[in-house]
């Protein structure tokens, strides 16, 4: 790596660790900053989840109070479903050619942008929606955990907005608290892209020093950007990521 490189990439964490602690969105900076330094789309996808998670998997612990009033019963149902989907999602990423992942990429990068824009009227809608108590029968368990199972294999694999299809599954499931919905969300997250990150270890598909350089990046970002980004009206750190997100996505399609 060149010292322009390494600046860029650190630069680039420390925006995704900031984004992803106080409105979502980081991926939309550490991938591309990984695609363009040089970094294969596959591992640059892979190195980017790495960077990424040790920020978000210690946000879990702030939830820990919400994530008591989880049925023990149902949440190893949902952390054994995710940590199956991720694995699955990480390894069919490792095996996707390189050339075939470029031509998805347009469209991943599009669903992410998306569910970025409309995430909370999305969720807005869901909290609506959930007003009365349901329970949660067998066939109704099922198929949510079917639901969950492919939104963790869609994580391990690419995982941009995973957060709102994680929120939307887990209010069909009736779950009404945004609250415990958000732990949950985080938790889930967490041990998707903790799996990941191990398959992704094992198949050799970490650029080690990008990502040690990412690391510091997204923690320095998540423990000490944010806390200045939190000062600023949520409404312009979304636009900017929207701006991002699109601009790359037509970037994409238009080059590949």
């Amino acid at each position: 790596m060149t010292i322009p490189q390494i600046i860029t990439l650190f630069i680039a964490a420390m925006l995704g660790g900031t984004l992803n602690s106080v409105a979502g969105g980081g991926s939309f900076f550490s991938f591309p900053a990984l695609y363009f330094t040089g970094v294969l789309p596959v591992q640059a996808n892979a190195t980017s989840t790495v960077a990424l998670w040790p920020a978000s998997a210690a946000s879990t612990g702030a939830y820990w109070r919400e994530l008591t009033q989880v049925k023990r019963g149902l949440l190893f149902l949902l952390v054994g479903t995710c940590i199956i989907g991720g694995v699955i999602g990480a390894i069919l990423l490792i095996y996707t050619p390189q050339s075939i992942f470029v031509q998805l990429l347009p469209y991943l990068l599009l669903l992410a942008t998306l569910l970025f824009t409309f995430s909370k009227s999305i969720t807005a809608r869901l909290h609506i929606a959930n007003i009365e108590k349901t329970q949660l029968s067998w066939p109704k368990l099922i198929a949510s955990a079917v639901a969950q199972l492919v939104i963790a294999i869609y994580g391990g694999y690419f995982g941009g907005g995973i957060g709102i299809l994680m929120l939307a599954g887990l209010a069909l499931m009736g779950m009404e608290d945004m609250l415990v919905m958000n732990a949950l969300k985080n938790a889930l997250a967490s041990c998707i892209n903790g799996v990941a990150i191990v398959v992704f270890i094992f198949l050799h598909a970490v650029a080690w020093p990008q990502a040690i350089v990412m690391i510091t990046g997204s923690t320095v970002g998540g423990f000490g950007a944010s806390y200045y980004a939190r000062k600023i009206d949520q409404k312009w750190i979304r636009l900017f990521v929207m701006i991002v997100g699109f601009g790359l996505t037509i970037w994409f399609f238009v080059h590949h």
